[in-house]
């Protein structure tokens, strides 16, 4: 994704509107408020691009269809989330003693100025003082697995959250500072592109005509939107669908199925590659390659209880905490047999 090129002439674009304060605002209302319109950190799912979270699963989101979806507990410490929340402050102030920018908080949710744009929201992780070069701070921690992302830079997800911050408030450069598996502090500059953002609005009001028309987006292909499918359509209703007149969708299932049976065959294929360097390494726990290396070690013993000699020595304790655990819908293809 480029930059652009930023002119010396100063924008007179008019300020984002405050739309409400966020003080004491409690963490249920604030994401009340933000399913009024299309936030900066919804921005690179709204048009397809967040590899955490597809379109289908934020218009649940959007449309209060999200009931069902799993909820992250802010204040489980295993959750990336977590740490993001209690090291964003501390990102910030590492920012500004690595580059004399002071920052403070906007406590309120920002809204686009032009009406016709009103459903673009923006939460600002901090606001530069005084520099001349730049205005908005966006803090980020990336994991050993999320620092995957940024060894190119920024990612696309976060510069485009970046670009929607811009647009919202008019303002022309922000910093992105990222700390890196908890022991290095990065320091990104992104220009404002007006080019992008064009595009980027455009695509976003494609996806927010989805939640006012109430039609679901398009699937991707994602875990993401495995689950959203799941929560959309928990249970099955018995009705039965005859497609066999219906040219697209019976070579949609033939698709599938010619699919299902090349992964089948790839697997196959990997079993017996894999198969045949296990028989080579034997007893071994590494071995190296030109292009890679190979790990096959043996895990540590755990301990755990033998759920089935208990139930049989006292049944009982069955009935005693028994639970109901809801069904869930199976997806089973069976192509006839020629």
């Amino acid at each position: 994704m480029h930059h652009a090129v930023v002119s010396s002439k100063p924008r007179t674009s008019p300020p984002a509107l405050r739309l409400v304060k966020t003080n004491a605002m409690s963490r249920e209302d604030w994401l009340s408020v933000r399913k009024t319109g299309i936030g900066s950190s919804d921005a690179a799912a709204a048009v397809g691009l967040n590899p955490y979270q597809s379109q289908l699963e934020l218009w649940l989101i959007k449309t209060g269809r999200d009931a069902g979806l799993p909820v992250v507990d802010p204040q489980d410490e295993t959750s990336p989330m977590y740490w993001g929340s209690l090291l964003e402050p501390i990102v910030a102030a590492h920012y500004t003693r690595l580059s004399g920018n002071r920052v403070r908080r906007i406590n309120a949710v920002l809204q686009h100025p032009d009406p016709d744009k009103a459903w673009m929201l923006a939460n600002i992780d901090r606001e530069v003082m005084g520099a001349p070069d730049v205005q908005i701070l966006e803090c980020k921690t990336a994991g050993e697995f999320g620092s995957r992302l940024w060894r190119d830079g920024v990612p696309e997800y976060v510069q485009l959250q970046v670009q929607h911050q811009l647009a919202v408030t008019g303002k022309q450069t922000a910093d992105v500072c990222v700390l890196v598996c908890g022991q290095e502090i990065r320091i990104h500059r992104i220009q404002r592109d007006d080019e992008l953002i064009a595009r980027l609005i455009e695509l976003e009001r494609q996806f927010w005509h989805y939640v006012e028309t109430d039609t679901p987006p398009p699937t991707d292909g994602s875990d993401s939107a495995d689950q959203a499918l799941r929560c959309l359509y928990p249970k099955d209703s018995g009705e039965r669908m005859d497609w066999r007149d219906d040219r697209a969708m019976s070579a949609l299932f033939a698709d599938l199925v010619a699919v299902r049976a090349d992964i089948s065959s790839c697997e196959q294929i990997e079993a017996q590659l894999r198969q045949r360097l296990q028989e080579r390494m034997g007893d071994a726990s590494l071995a190296l390659f030109e292009t890679g290396r190979i790990s096959w070690k043996r895990s540590k013993d755990n301990t755990g209880i033998d759920l089935q000699k208990l139930l049989e020595e006292q049944p009982a304790i069955q009935q005693q905490y028994a639970m109901t655990k809801p069904g869930s819908r199976r997806f089973l293809v069976q192509p006839d047999q020629d």
